[in-house]
Parts: structure tokens; sequence; C-alpha cells
């Protein structure tokens, strides 16, 4: 497995190393000692899988106080998948990171606790896993919206197209009205 540090350190993009013949293909997702060398110290309590059609954005969503970290990852079609740190210590407060995952490049993205998380469909449907190191806790759950001026995500979208969005996304906090991490 391959670690590799994103414009925002602490998020890091996991490229696992894929065995693949005839047959099709073996990896490995999910290895303690590896991740742990690689300084992502997780343990996870909950694993999640969505499938959302072309164009569903979901995000940008984190939860306070029961903050998860994330593990994620794309088993069918692609998408781009975003972490926003929301952490006002931290040197990259309020800045964003944005990486394609997809089934055909097997790529991983860490997302630890204190940011917020979002992804759009670039495929006809895309399956997202995502292990989570936190329960999902529905009183503590928060969203900034997708488009927020502030932190100028670059989403992916054709020209014209509007995404598609749950009713809490479309009414989601921005950014500088959320409630943020110390």
């Amino acid at each position: 497995m391959q670690f590799l540090p994103t414009q925002i350190p602490d998020v890091i993009l996991i490229r696992p190393r894929v065995f693949g013949d005839a047959r099709g293909f073996f990896l490995e997702s999910w290895q303690e000692e590896k991740f742990a060398a690689a300084g992502i110290h997780a343990q996870f309590v909950q694993d999640n899988h969505s499938r959302s059609a072309r164009h569903i954005l979901r995000g940008l969503h984190y939860q306070k106080p029961h903050t998860q970290g994330k593990l994620v990852r794309v088993v069918s079609g692609e998408v781009f998948d975003v972490a926003v740190d929301l952490r006002r210590s931290s040197t990259t407060f309020g800045r964003w990171v944005g990486v394609r995952l997809s089934d055909a490049n097997h790529d991983m993205l860490w997302v630890p606790p204190g940011f917020a998380h979002g992804f759009l469909v670039l495929s006809e449907s895309a399956d997202f896993l995502y292990r989570c190191t936190d329960f999902y806790s529905p009183q503590d759950e928060k969203a900034i919206a997708w488009n927020d001026p502030d932190l100028g995500v670059e989403w992916p979208l054709p020209t014209g197209t509007a995404p598609l969005l749950s009713a809490k996304d479309q009414t989601a906090d921005r950014f500088l009205d959320a409630e943020l991490f110390p």
C-alpha cells in the first residue's frame, strides 16, 4: 500500500496494491499495522454502503460532538470525493481537497475527524463504502452547503447542470454559520 499525502496532509490518499489476473483481482482495503505505520490510528465501529445515481451530491456532512473519521472507497463507478478542514486550530482550516475515487483506480481516502465530507457521482451510478470511527448519531449530524462561496469547492459538474441533493443538503448551513471544531 502507498499512503500519499494530499494538499491537506492529514487527509491521506491510499493506493492499495492490486493483484490481478484472468480470474479478477485481489486487494487489501484495511490492514491495521500498515495504516498505523502510516500514522492512521483508527478503530472502526461502523461500515456503510450507499448507492447513488449520476450527479447525486451527498454532503458536506460531519458530526459534532460524535466526530467520525472515515475511510472511503468506491467499489462500482466513480465519484469526486471532498474533505473540508473544519478545525479552527489547523493551518489548513477552511481548505478543501478533492480526489477521484473509482472502481478502476481502487484508491481510498482517509478523512480524519474534524472534517466535513461529501461526494459527487460522476458515473451512471456509484457504490460507495465508508468505514467510520464513531457511530452514526442523527442528533449530532451537521451539513455545510455544497456550494458555499467561502469554501469554493470546484465540483466537476457539467456547465449548466445542478446536482441532485437531499432535502437536508438543500438547507445546509453556510460555512460562516456552521458549528466548527476548536
